[in-house]
């Protein structure tokens, strides 16, 4: 924030209070702080890898879990031990949370041994054990004004309610399972992570083994019991012993007719739009990809099969919350608008639309829409309010304000020698000043195509969107659009969108670029048909290879076709290697995104603009974890290693940090290239062994080279 700001602000302070609220939240972590972020102190006291922190309201104190099954409470303004509690739990804690009104002497933990435990630390005892759930429990969820309550999530595929207030009994006849995705998603569902929105306590997110993420209205949801179990030893997610229903088996239509206890209109699903659309059965059944390698420049994208296992390692919600951030494995880490969610984007030829393709409505719009349904001709992301030149709508051929052309003639340098990752960070923040300009989204959505990282084709198509949105008669948009569907393999919507451009501008029609791209289009076609043509369509356009598993109910596929597309997504981080990684909102107004990575690193995003701020080294290995505290510019951070970090403002001394990674472009790279990896190869190299095409340029005759011993 530069001093022009800062004095605003201060005599902004001075009109009225809630403006004083404004400046502190500004205040709280801004550009200048996170510039000076650093490493602060180390917390050693576990043996073994950090797997949770939790803060408890106030901010001072903070809880840590680990593998060595202990429990610690730290006083981290004088970086010592307060409690140290030995959990009794049989296997690795991975999740710890301080219980909201019990004057932060209660504590509950869950574990890989299914167990969820209450502890006291003023006697230093367990006054709770709770052995409901069958499979590892991994997230617990309070809520800041709900007190003595608490939720936990396990790979059982259940989400128990407590309320420290009741008794609780283990048994069949105990009600406090508020969900259980067996009863939809089949055997092998699993719960892997569970956020409460702070603002509105009755709304509880919920990720899972795949793609989606859950936001449920408990109030809508009656608890059941567990009314079958064979037996009361814990099993893993692969061999479940019970259900919360009468009767229960794998075939939909059987398990259509069970007593399913949600009711219609109590969950709304999220995911990222272009993996609600996979073409291929048995890839998405898999939840299968291909993987990259990249050409010795970095430019080149090379293609590889290779089966990647989706999850949401971790759920939060915004300070306000109206937003909800994912980070998915295998894959970027998504925002989700939780009130005003918009259909993900596709090309709709239904009766709602004229003889050309256009929707009637797009048609008779005179603000300058494209014509293309995109779901309901829903507008172009929620514009922010502290954009410049946000009122204006700038066309094509419209000039830009200065200082916005002034950013987009250095991006468009930047596309032309081929360094797309910081084209697209130009643009990010040229869009940011001037969200209304259709020439950013389109050349945006040029640098998408071309760097192509996993996601980025469907961003492009949704630059080309929004550009059109704003010009109608933007060419190049049109073209690209159709060059999107292309590589999504959306075959046919290609198609049936360049037959509409060719009858809204038959001038155009038969040019080179047309006949190109006509030519591909018949080529994809043709030698795609058959590989493609089981996949079936629900009406609205979606492909519904997705539902194909017997697993799943009609319901759950209901409430799949539905699902809502993401806001924002920030690109960087590698999340592959553990299934407990996090992504957290950083300050009051949640002006910064962050979350670990399988690099070592974690990242620093700017909220706005997408944009990486900062990158620091944070683990020898992985960093896993990342706790901002409630409400100051002071991070807690832990990994692998057996310590927790506390990250906060360093002098300006002038002094380099050590720990900063320099070309964060670069280690984005880098990790892009590690998250598209095969696995194995992953795991080798990481023993030890120099494995080609692992987070390194490729030569040509790499995959004719075998392992080589790395040199120490």
């Amino acid at each position: 924030m530069d001093s022009n700001n800062l004095i605003h602000w201060k005599r902004m302070r001075e009109y009225d209070h809630k403006n004083g609220l404004k400046f502190e939240r500004k205040m709280q972590i801004n550009d200048s702080l996170i510039r000076r972020l650093g490493l602060e102190a180390e917390l050693e006291g576990h043996s073994g890898c950090v797997n949770c922190l939790d803060w408890n309201q106030r901010g001072t104190l903070l809880a840590s879990g680990s593998d060595d099954v202990q429990i610690i409470i730290w006083d981290p303004f004088r970086h010592r031990r307060v409690h140290s509690l030995q959990s009794g739990h049989q296997g690795n804690i991975f999740s710890v949370k301080f219980v909201p009104k019990t004057n932060d002497n209660i504590v509950c933990s869950g574990a890989a041994d299914c167990r969820v435990k209450v502890h006291d630390m003023t006697g230093s005892e367990t006054i709770l054990v709770c052995c409901c759930h069958l499979g590892r429990v991994k997230r617990l969820a309070v809520a800041p004004d709900v007190p003595h309550m608490f939720w936990s999530a396990a790979e059982d595929g259940l989400v128990l309610q407590y309320d420290l207030r009741e008794r609780h009994r283990c048994s069949s006849v105990s009600n406090n399972v508020l969900i259980n995705l067996m009863d939809y998603n089949g055997p092998n569902a699993e719960v892997k992570c569970i956020a409460v929105n702070p603002m509105r306590p009755e709304l509880i997110a919920v990720g899972a083994n795949d793609p989606f993420v859950r936001l449920y209205d408990r109030r809508m949801i009656s608890l059941q019991s567990i009314q079958s179990r064979n037996d009361s030893t814990p099993r893993y997610s692969w061999d479940r012993h019970y259900t919360t229903t009468t009767a229960s088996t794998t075939a939909s239509d059987d398990r259509d007719n069970t007593n399913q206890h949600l009711p219609a209109g109590c969950v709304k699903y999220f995911i990222a739009g272009h993996l609600l659309r996979r073409r291929d059965k048995k890839r998405y059944r898999a939840y299968a990809s291909t993987y990259l390698s990249f050409s010795p420049d970095g430019n080149e994208r090379r293609d590889k099969k290779r089966y990647r296992a989706y999850a949401s390692t971790y759920l939060s919600f915004s300070p306000d919350g109206n937003e909800l951030l994912s980070n998915l494995g295998s894959e970027q880490i998504y925002l989700f608008d939780v009130f005003k969610p918009s259909k993900p984007k596709f090309y709709e030829t239904t009766d709602s639309t004229h003889k050309n393709g256009y929707h009637k409505e797009c048609a008779s719009n005179t603000s300058g829409n494209n014509g293309f349904c995109v779901n309901g001709c829903s507008s172009i992301d929620l514009i922010p309010k502290s954009a410049k030149f946000y009122k204006k709508v700038y066309s094509f051929n419209t000039p830009l304000p200065s200082i916005v052309d002034k950013i987009k003639v250095k991006a468009n340098d930047l596309f032309e020698r081929n360094d797309f990752k910081l084209a697209i960070n130009l643009y990010n923040t040229a869009i940011a000043l001037c969200p209304r300009a259709a020439v950013l989204y389109g050349n945006r959505a040029m640098a998408y195509m071309r760097r192509n990282w996993d996601g980025d084709m469907y961003a492009a198509l949704r630059d080309c969107y929004s550009a059109l949105n704003i010009d109608a008669d933007y060419l190049k948009a049109h073209y690209r659009l159709v060059r999107c569907m292309l590589s999504l393999e959306w075959y046919r919507e290609a198609s049936d969108c360049f037959e509409s451009f060719k009858t809204k501008f038959p001038d155009q029609s038969t040019n080179d670029f047309s006949n190109s791209l006509n030519k591909d289009i018949q080529k994809a076609i043709n030698t795609k048909s058959d590989k493609s043509s089981h996949v079936s369509s629900d009406g609205n356009g979606l492909d519904m290879a997705f539902n194909m598993s017997n697993a799943v109910n009609n319901q759950e596929k209901e409430w799949r076709s539905l699902s809502y597309d993401y806001k924002k997504r920030f690109c960087g981080h590698c999340n592959t290697t553990t299934d407990i990684k996090e992504a957290n909102f950083f300050g009051s107004d949640g002006q910064y995104i962050i979350a670990g990575s399988d690099d070592g690193s974690f990242f620093v995003w700017d909220r706005h603009t997408t944009n990486i701020v900062r990158v620091m080294r944070g683990d020898d290995s992985i960093v896993n974890c990342l706790q901002p505290h409630p409400s100051s510019c002071l991070l807690a951070t832990s990994g692998i290693d057996p310590v927790v970090r506390l990250w906060s403002p360093r002098p300006e001394d002038g002094q380099k940090d050590e720990r900063e990674v320099e070309n964060s472009e670069d280690a984005a790279m880098a990790n892009q290239k590690r998250m598209n990896t095969d696995p194995l190869e992953v795991m080798l190299a990481n023993m030890g062994y120099r494995v080609p095409n692992v987070f390194e340029p490729e030569d040509d005759d790499t995959d004719q080279v075998g392992l080589q011993c790395r040199t120490s």
